[in-house]
């Protein structure tokens, strides 16, 4: 079937519409209206996400910050996180599902805060991978784990030195159900915990009508969104992401090679072991060239091909990167709205590459389930899984968590489970922290240091040898 045109492509009800009608539906006999909620196209992601991984576990956002032995007073910090699920109504979500179809239910303003404790022999940061592994289903999206660290070089965490000159450190973690929290959301969420835990506020110090006022506009927002997503899933826009997509549908001189699959692996009670590799870049104050997101995807494209040609040599590799943001009209609430963005890495230049980024993100609203099945319905074999995940972090927009005047210092910990074979993330402050991890069971340890290496060569601006590939 021949995806440069419209034939092939469903043109009755988009899924977003289907979804709707099945919502409305069950929603009409609930008992409490007010507290329920459709969901946003990437939130129907996420949980289909969850229904795949052992135990339904949730994808989880973490921030780790390390702060001097004894700065966090965990009393307080409940304190404020708890003044924080009251005031944004994201942090009460629960997601549930009514007669078959999934929605969100606003649930009492609660937030879990506690101090873990290390078994022994082990590690703060490997404590902390372990609770975050543990996290239950059931309770709520925003949770924060303290935990002292003991050692000053912990190597079970990447080799992230933790101690300061001040001597011993504990370190924080900031976590939320990506069901509830986008990337969008976390320089909000740690500003106000931030401003709470100052000014000593807890749940009771939120007025009534600010709750409403709240709840109102969340409830907006996520209308909002759908309708949005109603007018990125039509016929044409469908068209254009299956042409997009068309590459991915068998490699040069031969039939289609299966992505390597994560999903046997991820049904396992065991998380996969995971990889990670971390390197800054300067940032040349004349060029901007290393934060110009085509680059950034540019070069992760770079390392798709070099994971993928090995064992699928010609077989075209699919990234994702999160982009988006609410509807203009809509208020500023917290909440999980950004879309997942498809990009198919072809050979090209960096030209050619930023002029089809500019027309993707006019398509950029179409819900990730809706461009899979645009795929699929014209013959793309595509099962939506995807070979790697991009994100970049303006980390101007969220400056580190302080608390009582003490700015923690942002650390990282690896080892976590991936949703896809590799993923990049790159922050953008003082310099630019690039950081890949890998999944031990899909890609080998030296095929992904070669990746990086190559990825990293490009953002540098520095002779790779070979075609800029995006």
């Amino acid at each position: 079937m021949d995806p440069s045109t419209t034939t092939g492509i469903r043109t009755g009800a988009s899924i977003t519409e289907q979804y709707l009608a099945r919502y409305e539906k069950a929603a009409a006999g609930a008992g409490d209206p007010a507290g329920l909620l459709p969901v946003t196209g990437a939130q129907r992601r996420f949980l289909l996400a969850r229904r795949l991984a052992p135990g339904g576990r949730p994808d989880i956002v973490p921030l780790f910050f390390a702060f001097p032995r004894g700065t966090v007073d965990v009393e307080r910090l409940r304190a404020a996180a708890g003044h924080l699920a009251a005031v944004h109504s994201a942090l009460r979500i629960r997601p549930d599902v009514l007669r078959g179809a999934p929605v969100q239910r606003l649930g009492a303003p609660v937030a879990q805060v506690e101090r873990v404790v290390p078994r022994p022999g082990e590690s703060a940061t490997a404590t902390l991978r372990r609770t975050l592994l543990e996290w239950s289903a059931e309770g709520p999206p925003f949770r924060l784990f303290l935990a002292d660290a003991h050692s000053s070089l912990d190597p079970q965490g990447g080799g992230v030195p933790l101690s300061s000159a001040a001597g011993a450190v504990e370190i924080l973690a900031l976590a939320l159900d990506h069901a509830v929290c986008d990337e969008q959301s976390l320089g909000r969420i740690s500003a106000d915990l931030a401003d709470a835990y100052e000014r000593r506020l807890g749940p009771d110090d939120v007025p009534p009508h600010r709750a409403a006022e709240e709840a109102a506009g969340y409830r907006e927002a996520v209308h909002l969104q759908l309708d949005a997503e109603k007018r990125a899933s039509r016929p044409e826009s469908l068209a254009y992401w299956a042409r997009r997509i068309a590459p991915a549908a068998a490699p040069t001189g031969g039939a289609p090679t299966p992505v390597t699959s994560t999903i046997t692996t991820s049904r396992t009670q065991q998380p996969r072991p995971t990889g990670a590799l971390q390197t800054r870049l300067p940032i040349r104050t004349d060029d901007g060239r290393a934060t110009a997101f085509p680059v950034l995807l540019g070069a992760c494209g770079s390392a798709a091909r070099a994971l993928t040609e090995a064992d699928a040599p010609g077989r075209t590799p699919l990234l994702g990167y999160p982009w988006g943001g609410r509807p203009a009209a809509a208020p500023d609430v917290l909440g999980c709205f950004l879309n997942t963005v498809v990009h198919p890495v072809t050979a090209r230049g960096l030209d050619d590459l930023t002029t089809t980024w500019w027309d993707d993100l006019d398509h950029a609203d179409t819900p990730f389930d809706e461009v899979v099945r645009a795929a699929r319905s014209a013959a793309v074999p595509w099962t939506g899984r995807l070979d790697g995940l991009l994100t970049f972090e303006d980390l101007h927009r969220r400056p580190p968590l302080r608390l009582g005047g003490v700015a923690g210092r942002e650390v990282h910990i690896d080892g976590r489970p991936l949703q896809a074979p590799f993923a990049v993330s790159v922050s953008y402050g003082t310099d630019l922290l690039v950081r890949m991890a890998w999944d031990r069971d899909a890609v080998p340890d030296g095929r992904a240091h070669d990746a990086f290496a190559r990825m990293t060569a490009e953002l540098a601006g520095e002779p790779a040898g070979h075609a800029p590939v995006g």
